[in-house]
């Protein structure tokens, strides 16, 4: 769900880095290109270069989420990624080949995000329809009395995709970022990357799309709503949210505590659960979680058990 209806006038780096991710796209397919055309040594190298770059990525974007988006998890999340590449990327091109699988899904994770990204149709088509799903919710659970959805009243915006509430003033909307697409896009690539069945991969990812859907039109429903209705606006909360979050407007407390707090802390533990769930039917998407931990862990870590475990449960060091 997208911050309330405030202009933001800060400078945005999101074109550079869209022009970036593309950029990054490529060098990604082009390693998976030299893998699997046998040249495991190009493939290194390419890939090498890919994960430098997505460090600069993360590393351009610390600002955006930090003062802009203003969302303290991801932006935690965004500063641990820029190490965590350049130290994948140093271990690749120091022959951990086992990270070529890693770096395909990350190739694929682009291939399935950025075109909705970068494509105004497509990016609205998505919005309109999530907004329309989250309107229907709330129509049916019987809480949108007083709750209307309207066209976004930003200057030349014809998208539906805004909830308010003119008993209280306060509005919201889906946006990008409220689609679900990045959650759906991860465990897309990953499990397009792993070597399994494609019926297990067919499997693993219409389960996983179809529960990141469901749940991430409760969290729109439920951010819509205590935005609107003003569910955390209790004195109480005012100050450490307003000094946490660098916000000045009482009323905008309710969408960060629904929203920057409650729905994004949940959606860790959900998406831990949903790889725990999609890993009964795909479990070589364990291997990749054990090949990352090992690596970053610096020690072996196992998340397979011996018997569905390829190599009966040993792995290199």
């Amino acid at each position: 769900m997208a911050f309330p209806l405030q202009s933001l006038t800060e400078f945005s780096v999101l074109p550079y880095t869209d022009v970036l991710a593309w950029i990054i796209m490529a060098v990604f397919v082009g390693g998976v290109i030299a893998d699997r055309r046998g040249r495991r040594d190009l493939a290194l190298r390419v890939t090498t270069a890919a994960w430098g770059l997505f460090a600069i990525f993360w590393f351009l974007l610390i600002h955006h989420f930090a003062f802009i988006h203003r969302s303290a998890i991801q932006t935690v999340l965004i500063v641990i990624a820029v190490p965590a590449c350049l130290y994948v990327g140093w271990r690749v091109y120091n022959g951990r080949d086992s990270l070529l699988t890693l770096s395909r899904a990350i190739a694929f994770m682009t291939i399935i995000y950025l075109p909705f990204e970068t494509s105004a149709f497509a990016r609205t088509m998505l919005i309109e329809t999530v907004a329309v799903q989250t309107s229907v919710v709330i129509d049916l659970l019987g809480i949108g009395d007083g709750i209307q959805f309207i066209q976004d009243p930003a200057p030349g915006s014809t998208v539906m995709n805004t909830f308010w509430v003119p008993e209280t003033g306060q509005a919201s909307r889906i946006v990008f970022a409220c689609t679900g697409i990045e959650a759906m896009a991860i465990f897309g690539g990953l499990i397009g990357a792993v070597d399994a069945s494609r019926r297990k991969k067919a499997i693993g990812i219409a389960v996983s799309i179809a529960i990141i859907w469901v749940l991430n039109i409760g969290r729109n429903v439920f951010i819509a709503v205590a935005n609107g209705y003003q569910w955390f606006a209790g004195s109480w909360l005012e100050g450490p949210v307003m000094f946490l979050f660098g916000i000045s407007d009482p009323a905008r407390v309710s969408f960060f505590v629904a929203d920057r707090v409650i729905s994004q802390g949940l959606a860790v533990f959900a998406l831990v659960g949903i790889a725990f769930l999609v890993s009964r039917w795909v479990p070589e998407l364990l291997d990749v979680g054990e090949e990352l931990l090992s690596v970053l862990l610096g020690r072996n870590v196992t998340l397979r058990s011996p018997e569905t475990a390829p190599d009966g449960g040993e792995r290199e060091s």
